[in-house]
């Protein structure tokens, strides 16, 4: 594992471990892919001091890029942004609004709304292959908001490219391999799926 970049001011990775957020093991990754490491990031979310002291580290560098006095709402998908979102959004003295999915498709529900020319901050906890936050993108689209950026704990997306201005706490590289070449799988180490959004 590569940590490539993270706070200047803070070692965002040792406040990861510390909180139990980074395992090790073999594990099958959202991509299909397999690891040694896993990050799970609601271990961190479950001390609301921590990422409030990472919030008030990074929205100084994003408000450097961002004018965060004029962000109406931040949204996150359900369920690994909610409470990074919620925290956010706390900090910024705004509403915060969730997507969720239903049919394997994301949605706005719950009576949430988006007024045309909203200006909104998307929050997820990690993004990977960046599948939830596009789908958060093209709804934000529908309802005609003005999407200043998109903001997440940890970013381990390898080249995803989005449109907006992105940020992360840290950006980190986890070695994986294929199913056919994993040294886990020849070991005969057990395989754990702690994703969210089982592949078969």
């Amino acid at each position: 594992m590569k940590i490539l970049s993270q706070l200047k001011e803070i070692n965002v990775y040792n406040v990861l471990k510390e909180s139990g957020a980074v395992l090790e093991g073999h594990f099958r990754l959202t991509s299909g892919y397999h690891s040694r490491y896993y990050l799970q990031c609601a271990k961190l979310l479950q001390y609301p001091s921590r990422i409030s002291m990472l919030l008030d580290y990074s929205l100084k560098e994003v408000g450097e890029s961002i004018r965060l006095e004029q962000i109406e709402t931040v949204i996150s998908p359900a369920m690994g942004g909610i409470l990074f979102g919620y925290l956010l959004a706390f900090k910024l003295d705004t509403r915060m609004i969730f997507t969720e999915r239903k049919d394997k498709a994301m949605e706005l529900r719950r009576g949430f709304e988006i007024k045309p020319g909203e200006q909104v901050l998307i929050a997820e906890d990690v993004i990977t292959t960046g599948g939830s936050v596009f789908e958060v993108i093209e709804i934000c689209k529908l309802f005609k908001a003005c999407i200043k950026g998109i903001i997440s704990i940890v970013d381990r997306s390898e080249g995803v490219s989005f449109e907006f201005p992105y940020f992360s706490l840290i950006k980190m590289q986890i070695d994986k391999y294929s199913p056919q070449d994993c040294p886990l799988c020849l070991s005969g180490v057990e395989l754990y799926y702690p994703g969210s959004r089982k592949q078969q």
